[in-house]
């Protein structure tokens, strides 16, 4: 089955698309990926995955045409980021 692995830093993003076989999981779909051997600051023990924005277990099993998004930390509080807007 045909899906895509999304991830994205701030100076460099990338999508894969790849063939899976039947029956992957999310976790298995990115390892099979390649992502993690690109980005090994990844940690999928801490990091949360999503299908097409929507937060999913790394056990959730993927279907076709899916895009899986690996996400980043946070690294800042949005509401102090939209603060700093506000007071510039």
């Amino acid at each position: 089955m045909n899906i895509g692995v999304c991830y994205a830093e701030a100076e460099r993003q990338l999508w894969l698309r790849l063939e899976v076989p039947d029956e992957s999981t999310i976790q298995e779909a990115i390892e099979l990926s390649g992502v993690l051997k690109q980005y090994p600051q990844i940690d999928l023990t801490t990091q949360k995955v999503g299908v097409f924005g929507k937060l999913v277990k790394l056990e959730a099993p993927i279907k076709e045409g899916d895009r899986i998004e690996i996400y980043r930390k946070i690294t800042a509080d949005p509401q102090q980021v939209q603060r700093r807007r506000v007071d510039a």
